[in-house]
């Protein structure tokens, strides 16, 4: 691993001059910028028992299925039709410490863009009135959990797209790969509680209900299983992108 520094350096270079970074950054602090106005401007006016903060981070899936393709599409594609990706392994670094290094730039600005989200409550308690002020805004407990959730479900989004980025040379197919396999994978687990025959299994199925995680997350209750659960899928991708990546 001791090159794994300098190829992280040169990846989080590239992903700073990146257009794509920026635009996904744009994209997100926007969106969710409205989204966070909107819910706030009904919690005000129909006051309600569900926090603001909780219902903030119940939409993090649709900012999830833009900002992992833009921020992974280019790793592995982009260097196979530019033809550096020979190149690359052929110096004297393994091909984990590339994979690794891909990974963790594009998991940096994933956490950096949801980092910089904490500044609409923040915001919200400056610009409002005294009298208008709920401390439920900050609610400790939900924006922890809330935050853990989103740092722990990004490990293994991160590492999809980084694994759909090293099936083809196009960034274009691989963003599409992306966006379909985080589908399956954050959505399908809903579907798969309407299928009886699985009900056997229900204790498997269960593992995929990234909604009801997120739901414990937001109370504070942190299950020991998801940990695992998100840190192996992300594990076995990364694996897989190793296994790939070696295919000169």
């Amino acid at each position: 691993m001791k090159h794994l520094g300098s190829l992280l350096k040169n990846e989080l270079r590239m992903l700073f001059v990146a257009p794509a970074t920026y635009v996904a950054a744009v994209l997100f602090l926007a969106m969710m910028g409205l989204f966070f106005v909107f819910i706030l401007d009904q919690f005000v006016q129909h006051p309600q028992t569900v926090l603001p903060t909780t219902q903030f981070f119940k939409i993090f899936w649709i900012p999830v299925f833009f900002v992992v393709p833009l921020l992974t599409m280019r790793s592995f594609a982009e260097e196979r039709r530019l033809g550096t990706l020979e190149t690359l392994l052929t110096a004297p670094v393994s091909t984990f410490e590339v994979v690794l290094s891909k990974f963790i730039g594009a998991y940096f600005f994933y956490l950096l863009l949801w980092a910089l989200s904490l500044g609409f409550p923040m915001i919200a308690l400056w610009s409002l009135p005294r009298s208008a002020i709920d401390p439920r805004l900050l609610e400790t407990a939900s924006l922890f959990g809330g935050y853990t959730f989103i740092a722990l479900t990004g490990i293994p989004y991160i590492a999809i797209g980084i694994f759909t980025s090293c099936l083809t040379r196009s960034q274009l197919v691989a963003a599409m790969l992306c966006f379909s396999f985080l589908f399956v994978f954050i959505i399908g687990g809903r579907f798969l509680n309407e299928v009886s025959w699985l009900h056997t299994f229900y204790s498997a199925v269960d593992y995929l209900q990234t909604f009801d995680h997120l739901d414990d997350f937001s109370r504070g209750i942190m299950d020991s299983r998801p940990f695992f659960f998100y840190s192996s899928v992300g594990g076995v991708l990364l694996g897989l992108t190793n296994l790939l990546a070696g295919v000169r």
